[in-house]
């Protein structure tokens, strides 16, 4: 699979290019009206390959998510079902945003990573408390918590993050 930078994906996006090349952002519904870059489609990450016969028809596609993980996968994924035309632009929005190239600003949405993030915390506080004042089998909640973080961390996968992406606030 090719790969280019952020800086390259810029100057295509600013060349206008012909209605042949195809540029999508794999993140949530939600992560998108939150924030996007102008002439990019949404194109989920768990909806994609619903989207492969319709993505044969580029001569190229950029694909393009939060920080590159997931544009990462949904290259592959859409490669395993025959689509050659395929480039992940390195370090999504994140380094869209650190290069200072405007975007888009849609309603104040939460970035699922935040939502991970929060509802982690939240669970590790949660298992404490509840076994400080109520029961000490209650840190197995803060333990678990911390187990899906560490599996994420070492897997590059996050399943909380899957799960609250299919919330309907982020629908």
């Amino acid at each position: 699979m090719k790969s280019i930078s952020i800086t390259t994906f810029h100057d295509l996006l600013q060349k206008k290019p012909d209605k042949k090349i195809f540029f999508i952002d794999v993140r949530s519904p939600g992560e998108y009206k939150s924030e996007h870059i102008e002439g990019v489609g949404n194109y989920p990450l768990d909806t994609i390959e619903q989207s492969a016969k319709d993505l044969k028809k580029y001569t190229s596609v950029y694909v393009h998510c939060n920080s590159g993980s997931r544009s990462d996968r949904a290259c592959s994924t859409l490669e395993n079902l025959g689509l050659k035309n395929l480039i992940n632009v390195e370090g999504g929005i994140q380094a869209w945003k650190a290069k200072r190239l405007p975007t888009v600003k849609g309603k104040g949405a939460i970035s699922i990573m935040r939502q991970v993030r929060i509802t982690a915390g939240a669970l590790v506080l949660l298992g404490a408390i509840l076994a400080e004042y109520y029961h000490p089998s209650f840190i197995w909640l803060s333990g678990l918590a911390g187990a899906g973080l560490l599996y994420s961390g070492l897997s590059d996968s996050c399943m909380m993050g899957m799960v609250l992406s299919k919330m309907p606030w982020n629908k």
